[in-house]
């Protein structure tokens, strides 16, 4: 049998993204916890994910049976001001990312600064995510102005 070997496939990618939210430092962490874990969704149906936010706690979906999907472990949580994921997300490939969540506020008002870095046999449609987190970031802004409404 032969072996066939691939080289210079090897890519990392980072996205970086800002925002400033008008609302406390507490409400927005508890939210990312939710749009995260059992509010997440895709713009085409809801896709719920458990987050065990804790020290080595799993990010997963379950998908009933035994079966579902790893997504990544907590790889540190200091509530409210920083969440970090690492393992391999949405990638079915030899591949792992760092996710993170950090927050600070300044003027009244949250800064979340997301970091996701990637690297390893990133192809072609993993390094297309930006618009995936550009919505859940969308979403979490959404969910904490709903919050405040209430």
């Amino acid at each position: 049998m032969a072996a066939t070997v691939i080289e210079g496939v090897l890519h990392a990618f980072e996205i970086v993204k800002e925002e400033r939210i008008a609302a406390p430092i507490e409400i927005v962490f508890e939210t990312i916890l939710e749009q995260m874990g059992p509010l997440n969704s895709t713009p085409e149906k809801p896709m719920p994910m458990v987050l065990e936010a804790w020290p080595g706690g799993r990010w997963y979906r379950d998908l009933g049976n035994d079966s579902g999907h790893f997504w990544g472990n907590v790889q540190a949580i200091k509530a409210p001001s920083l969440l970090e994921i690492s393992g391999p997300l949405f990638m079915s490939n030899p591949a792992v990312s760092n996710l993170q969540y950090r927050l600070t506020e300044e003027d009244g008002e949250t800064v979340m600064r997301f970091r996701h870095r990637a690297m390893g046999w990133v192809g072609d449609q993993e390094r297309g995510v930006d618009a995936g987190w550009s919505n859940m970031i969308e979403r979490i802004r959404e969910a904490v102005a709903e919050r405040a409404r209430k």
